[in-house]
């Protein structure tokens, strides 16, 4: 792990978005020691709140807890201009053991689906291969993040082999099918390091074989809403298929928050304002339903628990009253009032989007 890193890095200051104000507030009553009953008090609204409301007939709610996704370290060979965790070489935050420990017991309780595990670079956590181990012989799917590049780097040329062998789910970030553009947005060389990573995956049987899924992610490269999934997906696969031989089973797009060094890159270019205003102007009711922040809970490296990956970048931790940190995990965690934010107009602007891409 000693030699240098094998793509260079793209240094960006990055900018956490403004705090928010809560709507309601989680009250345990006094002697109580489960959160049950709970009462929900009233406080500040923001716009979001208010256009939910206003579409809904009530506040963003959450639903049954089928997905727990873990960031389990910022650490990351790559230091890209549109992450919201600002994670870089540089970063050394990483999860521990105890608390992976934690969050595979509260995967078995709840009955969870599935663990999503991002980061950083996820691979890069020294209990990588553990957790993920003990959540498959748990019978637990796992998915995981990757910015391919770091499958190879010295010390992790096995590690998609590991992955295929325990069956584990890939999305993989390609935010375009050009060179230009993903080497602008995550450094130079990145592009054609991701094409040899997918090559690479593709002679495991992702994207070929039942089992071993690769979809691939999309992100707008300026102030705009992602186009329809469904065209862009049809453009990737002629394009990465006819230069590279490249197969993949589906495309996620996912539009940018206004958070972090995308934000950040957006004021030195003088249109932060109109990408929040473009957000906030193309809010779609239907889109509320299916966000996923009413179907899973985030865990910082740290153990918090968040409602979404966007308020763990901002550090908006689950609602004041609730417990906070996965240790401390409460079923009432399912049924909880979700804290918002002007930047979840990103989740509802056009056709939706979350970590599995758009919602309708």
């Amino acid at each position: 792990m000693g030699e240098p890193a094998r793509f260079p890095v793209v240094h960006l200051e990055g900018s956490n978005d403004e705090s928010c104000h809560r709507r309601y507030q989680r009250v345990r009553p006094a002697g109580r020691r489960s959160w049950g009953a709970v009462l929900l008090t009233a406080g500040a609204k923001n716009r979001f709140d208010s256009r939910v409301e206003a579409a809904t007939g009530g506040p963003l709610i959450s639903e049954r807890i089928s997905v727990i996704q873990v960031n389990i370290g910022l650490t990351c060979n790559l230091s890209c201009v549109h992450c919201h965790v600002a994670s870089s070489p540089r970063r050394k935050e990483q999860m521990s053991w105890e608390t992976m420990e934690h969050i595979l017991r509260v995967a078995r309780e709840i009955d969870a689906g599935l663990i999503d595990i991002t980061g950083g670079a996820p691979e890069m956590n020294p209990h990588f291969r553990r957790f993920v181990a003990a959540a498959r012989a748990s019978d637990i799917d796992v998915l995981v993040r990757t910015n391919l590049t770091i499958l190879l780097e010295p010390g992790y040329e096995d590690m998609a082999e590991f992955m295929a062998g325990h069956g584990v789910k890939l999305v993989a970030s390609l935010p375009c099918y050009t060179k230009d553009n993903v080497d602008g947005q995550r450094g130079e060389g990145v592009f054609s390091g991701s094409v040899e990573a997918i090559r690479m995956l593709n002679g495991l049987g992702y994207g070929r074989d039942a089992g071993l899924a690769l979809d691939l992610v999309y992100n707008p490269t300026g102030a705009s809403l992602p186009p329809a999934q469904e065209q862009l997906e049809a453009d990737y696969r002629a394009r990465l298929g006819d230069q590279f031989g490249i197969v993949f089973d589906k495309l996620i797009t996912i539009t940018n928050m206004p958070i972090g060094r995308f934000i950040g890159e957006l004021k030195k270019k003088g249109n932060a304002r109109s990408y929040r205003e473009l957000l906030e102007r193309s809010f779609n009711p239907d889109t509320v339903a299916p966000l996923m922040c009413r179907h899973q809970i985030d865990v910082d490296w740290n153990g918090t628990i968040y409602d979404c990956d966007f308020n763990l970048a901002l550090k908006m931790s689950v609602n004041h009253g609730m417990p906070s940190n996965i240790a401390d995990f409460d079923p009432a965690l399912h049924k909880r009032l979700i804290v918002t934010g002007d930047h979840c107009f990103g989740c509802t602007a056009g056709r939706g989007s979350s970590c599995g891409g758009a919602l309708v």
